[in-house]
């Protein structure tokens, strides 16, 4: 298992605080055993959980054209049409990907294509889960266009616990599919706006991997830039 770079202080930081912590509890606590010993355990069972935070799981990813595949680990929070009004201004598909503190918190390219437009916006930090969070919530939005001419919508979001979008995206980079986006620090969400006639293959609050789970199929011989 491999850490993302994005974790380094932070892990460093807390392995120290953690360690003087647990120091100053074996000195000071003699009266109370038990509880030194579980005290001393919550706070290692702290650091493991905050090192998962940022693990990198290593996967066999097969690429495919025509699908698009899921942005993050987590749950399928949301599938419905909406009106996407920051770069389309016309219907689309949105599907949310929930990212809890468990999951993994890696971001990636759901197709490979051409960055077309990279946008961060400062904002709130309401629960992730919350209708107004897309909007509302300090986000990154990204567009790529595939070699057919598809473009496709995401948005990495912030949410309550998340404090920090780290994305790496640039606007005229070309990327591929699963290559790494960036990272949201302590899970949130990923939204992705699609065109309206592609074939939806996940279910609401289906458990997904990014990476590796379809979430939607590109029509075949279909003008998909123009829907």
């Amino acid at each position: 298992m491999k850490y993302h770079k994005e974790g380094n202080k932070i892990i460093l930081t807390s392995s120290l605080i953690i360690i003087v912590l647990i120091g100053l509890v074996l000195k000071y606590m003699h009266g109370f055993p038990v509880m030194k010993i579980f005290i001393s355990i919550l706070l290692v069972i702290l650091l493991v959980i905050i090192i998962q935070f940022f693990r990198v799981p290593e996967r066999d990813v097969v690429l495919n054209d025509n699908l698009i595949l899921s942005p993050a680990d987590g749950k399928i929070v949301v599938i419905e049409e909406v009106v996407e009004d920051e770069y389309f201004n016309n219907k689309r598909i949105q599907v949310s990907v929930f990212m809890s503190p468990l999951n993994v918190h890696v971001n990636y390219y759901p197709i490979s294509g051409l960055l077309t437009y990279v946008k961060y916006h400062a904002g709130k930090y309401l629960v992730a889960w919350h209708p107004k969070s897309s909007k509302e919530n300090e986000h990154t939005t990204m567009v790529l266009k595939n070699k057919n001419g598809v473009e496709i919508l995401f948005r990495q979001i912030a949410g309550a616990m998340a404090r920090r979008i780290v994305c790496y995206a640039n606007e005229s980079d070309n990327v591929k599919q699963a290559q790494q986006v960036g990272f949201i620090k302590f899970g949130s969400r990923i939204d992705l706006l699609l065109p309206t006639n592609v074939e939806i293959l996940v279910d609401l609050n289906q458990k997904v991997k990014g990476q590796i789970t379809p979430i939607a199929r590109l029509p075949e011989n279909s003008d998909l830039s123009l829907n």
